[in-house]
């Protein structure tokens, strides 16, 4: 089955990756770091703009904006998902598939991501809320500030927030701070 996927050249767009089976494993210890160094080395040989990103146990949300004339999201996850693989610094559990294995896959991350192309400022502004909120409506921190694996941190340096932010401070109109 071929996924249709909007693509926009420049565009700017919402993700949402899962582990495999949903694991609890990305805030393990090293596991941060090679998460970091997997976006840092794929940054560096096809450019973005990660406008937000949060990183939670099981998932992460990450807003990123592409180069003027390049919409190719799909390639840099996959470089993403296959340089972290490689690099995870504990034994990745086996995929529950057994049809991954003959694919060279492994447990890691859940095949598909979900996308959604930014439309206008609104739009932004309610998904880089939801990012920023998330780790709260997930129940892993008391509010954004106290949650480490977050760009928030770097929004309140540039002003865009205050630092005891809390959704209720916008309507978000259905994106789902609650």
């Amino acid at each position: 089955m071929r996924y249709r996927r909007a693509v926009v050249a420049g565009g700017t767009y919402f993700f949402t990756q899962v582990t495999e089976q949903r694991r609890p494993i990305l805030t393990v210890p090293g596991g941060i770091d090679c998460l970091r160094a997997a976006f840092r080395e794929i940054r560096q040989k096809h450019p973005f703009r990660i406008e937000a990103i949060v990183v939670l146990p099981d998932h992460l949300h990450c807003i990123w904006t592409l180069p003027e004339n390049d919409g190719d999201y799909a390639g840099r996850w996959r470089l993403i998902k296959t340089w972290c693989t490689k690099h995870w610094p504990a034994p990745v559990p086996e995929a529950s598939d057994a049809t991954r294995p003959a694919r060279g896959e492994r447990g890691l991350w859940q095949r598909r991501y979900w996308e959604h192309t930014i439309r206008d400022e609104r739009d932004f502004q309610r998904h880089f809320d939801y990012v920023h909120y998330n780790p709260v409506k997930h129940g892993y921190a008391a509010s954004p500030a106290t949650w480490p694996y977050s760009s928030f941190a770097r929004a309140v340096r540039a002003g865009i927030y205050e630092p005891d932010w809390t959704c209720t401070d916008r309507d978000l109109d259905g994106i789902g701070c609650e």
